[in-house]
């Protein structure tokens, strides 16, 4: 019988099948996904530690380990995309593998990020205009699902960066209009996540959350200013990495991605969920 994952209170879910879409080569290092859910090694963390971030010989290495988070993010938009009948229509991309002026010439991290695709681009852009929108295509600058390695853990996350500054604005108009109680209900049916602000300390564990907690939390964050991040990780250090490498990880980030779509489909900008420019 397959070992379960021990991942704190994240879902359990059943195995999801899963079967690549086909992607057309793109002329960037942007990879194709595997024939199917791959789980992954000790090299794979390995070739992100710090002694092998910098060096280039270590690349066709880490392309391993980022074509298998491209695979397990285009599994989660496929499954996306059948739990939301076509309503949520997103797409995934993967980082550099290979040191490069971008990263700062070191990979100390690898992610997959699904994020809202053309057609909802498009109409973000007919919103906000088009000078605010001329950056839009940027992946990082629209909120994201997001599965990551680092050198001592695996990820799951749902990200607003500071350039994403309009999700978060929309987020913070829904909850001056609606009240915190909705925000705080999806966050907290999230157990073993915490909610966390930039680059600061202080964290709000889901789960746990009353009003209070949303209140300071709202006091000080400001889309634009700060990141906004709701993340869970499940420790992957050196000696420590048996439960990282379980056959059954990757089907079960496929299934906590799709965990996190009802609190994307909540904060996130949308026709169903239109506050940018609330009063």
């Amino acid at each position: 019988m397959p070992r379960r994952l021990e991942w704190g209170r994240l879902a359990r879910g059943p195995a999801i099948a899963y079967r690549p879409r086909s992607m057309a080569t793109q002329p960037d290092a942007q990879p194709r996904p595997l024939a199917g859910l791959t789980p992954f090694e000790e090299g794979d963390f390995h070739v992100l530690s710090e002694a092998l971030s910098k060096d280039p010989q270590y690349n066709d290495r880490r392309l391993v380990a980022r074509r298998k988070l491209g695979t397990i993010a285009e599994a989660a938009v496929e499954a996306i995309d059948a739990a939301t009948s076509g309503e949520v229509a997103l797409l995934q991309r993967t980082s550099l593998h290979q040191p490069h002026a971008f990263n700062h010439m070191r990979v100390r991290r690898l992610w997959a990020y699904i994020c809202r695709g053309k057609k909802e681009k498009t109409r973000l852009k007919q919103v906000i205009g088009p000078e605010l929108a001329k950056d839009l295509d940027a992946a990082y600058r629209n909120a994201y699902l997001c599965v990551a390695l680092e050198a001592d853990f695996i990820e799951v996350s749902l990200r607003i960066h500071k350039d994403a500054w309009y999700d978060g604005q929309n987020l913070v108009n829904r909850v001056r209009k609606e009240g915190s109680a909705g925000w705080m209900a999806e966050l907290n049916r999230l157990g073993g996540y915490r909610l966390r602000m930039d680059d600061w300390k202080g964290e709000w564990p889901c789960g746990k959350l009353d009003s209070d907690r949303i209140a300071e939390y709202l006091k000080y964050y400001k889309p634009g200013d700060h990141s906004l991040t709701v993340e869970s990780r499940l420790p992957a250090s050196v000696g420590m990495r048996a439960a990282a490498l379980g056959p059954d990880v990757p089907a079960q980030l496929v299934a906590e991605l799709v965990r996190l779509v009802p609190l994307y489909r909540f904060m996130v900008w949308s026709k169903e969920s239109d506050f940018l420019f609330s009063r």
